[in-house]
């Protein structure tokens, strides 16, 4: 998972700039990466030998979905990333990842502050309204990544799959959160990493023991799996 968002505000600007290629977790039989909100994600999608699927939410999955030739209104979108983002799919593609994006989304008439009233709607992942914002995963794709997420043996999750701060766009999330409680209990190894996806946990009152590890470090965790030194480390090896 990749993404990191401190408030609203932050969820609204994705960043899919490539930041990590899981270097440092080649060789793992199963491994699920679930990315959301503004951040960076893993750019190898699939370079690292052992990762089946990486799942796509939050903010940034609108510049995936307008990559495909999808409507996403007025959500959050990186038109200069458009052309890489393109190139990440095909990399997925050929390289057997399986890239696993929202089927539907929970959309609203704008980001809810000021006049802007909160009014959510669930529409198909290729039938936003021009008029409208996405704002979190809708429950058919919360199913889907739980899923996922339960099926794997290793669990990277970074970034929260909407708002989450507001509840009613906060299932997304939760469903996430409640799958990696899930698949810890069924003996996955799974790692929560960003501070948001920490805080998310926290507010949404999830056990901090249902997770094998929570960091706060999400671009810190990044730069580390992709295999590059973090200065505090090599400082201490």
């Amino acid at each position: 998972i990749a993404f990191t968002a401190e408030d609203s505000h932050r969820y609204g600007s994705p960043n899919c700039e490539a930041a990590g290629k899981l270097g440092a977790l080649m060789g793992l039989d199963s491994l699920l990466s679930i990315h959301g909100g503004k951040g960076k994600f893993v750019s190898g999608l699939g370079g690292a030998p052992g990762v089946k699927a990486l799942v796509i939410g939050g903010g940034m999955v609108f510049t995936f979905l307008k990559a495909k030739g999808y409507e996403v209104g007025t959500s959050l979108l990186e038109e200069d990333q458009l052309e890489k983002v393109k190139g990440y799919i095909e990399t997925a593609e050929k390289n057997g990842v399986e890239l696993v994006l929202p089927t539907d989304i929970v959309v609203n008439p704008g980001f809810p502050a000021g006049d802007t009233p909160i009014a959510p709607e669930v529409v198909a992942a290729d039938a936003i309204p021009a008029d409208k914002m996405g704002l979190d995963i809708g429950p058919d794709s919360a199913k889907l990544f739980h899923d996922k997420i339960v099926d794997s043996k290793t669990v990277v999750w970074n970034g929260p799959m909407g708002v989450f701060e507001i509840k009613e766009f906060a299932a997304g999330t939760a469903a996430v959160a409640q799958g990696l409680v899930d698949a810890t209990a069924a003996g996955a190894f799974t790692i929560v990493g960003g501070g948001d996806s920490a805080s998310a946990v926290r507010n949404l009152g999830f056990p901090e023991d249902g997770f094998s590890h929570i960091s706060t470090g999400g671009g810190a965790s990044l730069e580390f799996l992709e295999g590059k030194q973090l200065p505090g480390l090599t400082v201490l090896a």
